[in-house]
């Protein structure tokens, strides 16, 4: 896991929080984009391996990780089954790891050195980008 911003949290979630041990997955369900992709991973995760929190039903489970709404609104979080909170390309690989047809994915790029800091990278330019698309997602733009 990225240590710089995609460390453990003081503030990980437990039991009295809503977590169950599942990976927890925080995406902005105002995004029509967003909404896409978290329905493609839902509708593969029959078994309910994961906890799907869109940030506009649940946002009261931010404070508890210490993460700020602008924080989670630039970039997708998840916390793992231990509680460690991922974000961006790290967050895929907690969800991509408990899911059928993905687990692969999560272990090639997680084995590969530099693949998931570069992925990364990708994924904070796509998430800025995404954030000034017409109709996609109406977030404030960087000041």
């Amino acid at each position: 896991m990225n240590t710089a911003e995609n460390s453990s949290v003081s503030s990980s979630p437990s039991q009295d929080d809503g977590f169950d041990g599942r990976p927890m997955v925080f995406y902005d369900g105002g995004c029509p984009l967003c909404r896409r992709e978290i329905g493609h991973y839902r509708r593969l995760d029959k078994a309910g391996r994961v906890n799907w929190l869109d940030l506009h039903s649940h946002p009261e489970q931010l404070d508890r990780l210490g993460v700020t709404w602008e924080q989670a609104m630039k970039r997708m979080h998840a916390c793992d089954a231990e509680g460690r909170l991922t974000t961006g390309a790290y967050a895929f690989v907690t969800v991509w790891s408990a899911l059928p047809g993905y687990r692969w994915l999560a272990r090639v790029v997680s084995a590969i050195p530099g693949v998931l800091p570069v992925m990364d990278f990708g994924y904070g330019i796509f998430a800025r980008y995404r954030r000034r698309q017409p109709a996609t997602c109406e977030l404030p733009k960087d000041s």
